[in-house]
């Protein structure tokens, strides 16, 4: 089984806490997204959406993120033989399509400085125009997601876009703070998937230096917060990337990867 991924990408961190926690065996692809190796034309035959995480196992290529976590919960299940494990409860399920609705791509940006978003933005465009040139086949595919990245742009110069991304945020935290009131966890006294698919909009929180406002205001979801930060699954997964110093690290290796590239005009 094949899991193509990035630590920088969301829903990659919560495909890859379902594998550990499940303790399902793969092979990890490292695709990473800011540096545009998603538009290698080999994945992008694979894959042309781009989006990551993409999970293969044989023939059988999965690329929504809910359905990879529950096609892992079943290879689990099969694995242990039944044994200690049950399918997700309606609870957890509907926990976990309430957390994937919220998408937190122009929440993210909106807080990225702005002469590195327009850095790394033209240094996309170019890698797409790049791939273009390489494969002629794919070339009206590619103009498309050229059209996207345009878009993006443009999208994230509307308030109104932003204003929704926030607010839908805020209430799913509202709602996460209410529910934390009357369970240790998010839906019940065990973790489960739901708090698979919550910790990493949690550590998105954290990288972006907004705990303060967005966790720690809430008492409960601070403590939880605190808990699961814990678990050998997210210092593997998250942790090892993105606590403490360790953010830095991961953002300036990208970020002179970045530079160096464009200054040799290797897209």
């Amino acid at each position: 089984m094949q899991l193509y991924h990035h630590p920088f990408s969301l829903d990659s961190q919560k495909v890859r806490l379902a594998l550990e926690e499940r303790n399902v065996d793969y092979t990890s692809y490292h695709v990473n997204p800011i540096t545009g190796k998603n538009f290698d034309t080999s994945f992008f035959r694979m894959n042309p959406t781009t989006k990551i995480p993409v999970f293969q196992n044989g023939a059988h290529i999965i690329f929504n993120t809910i359905e990879i976590i529950q096609y892992i919960e079943r290879i689990a299940m099969v694995s242990s033989g039944g044994d200690n494990l049950t399918p997700s409860s309606r609870q957890v399920i509907e926990w976990m399509h309430r957390i994937q609705d919220w998408n937190p791509k122009f929440f993210t940006l909106s807080h990225i400085p702005e002469k590195y978003l327009i850095f790394a933005s033209k240094f996309l465009r170019r890698v797409i125009i790049a791939r273009m040139t390489e494969a002629p086949d794919l070339a009206s595919a590619y103009h498309l997601k050229l059209r996207e990245a345009y878009d993006t742009e443009d999208m994230l110069k509307n308030p109104e876009v932003l204003r929704r991304s926030e607010e839908h945020l805020v209430k799913l935290l509202d709602e996460v703070e209410i529910q934390l009131n009357e369970t240790s966890y998010l839906a019940g006294e065990e973790f489960s998937l739901a708090d698979v698919m919550l910790m990493p909009v949690l550590a998105r929180l954290m990288v972006l230096n907004l705990e303060e406002e967005y966790i720690n205001s809430r008492p409960n979801l601070a403590d939880y917060w605190n808990m699961v930060k814990q678990r050998p699954s997210y210092k593997k997964v998250i942790g090892r990337y993105f606590n403490g110093q360790n953010r830095y690290k991961t953002l300036l290796k990208t970020w002179l990867i970045l530079r160096i590239r464009s200054m040799l005009k290797r897209y």
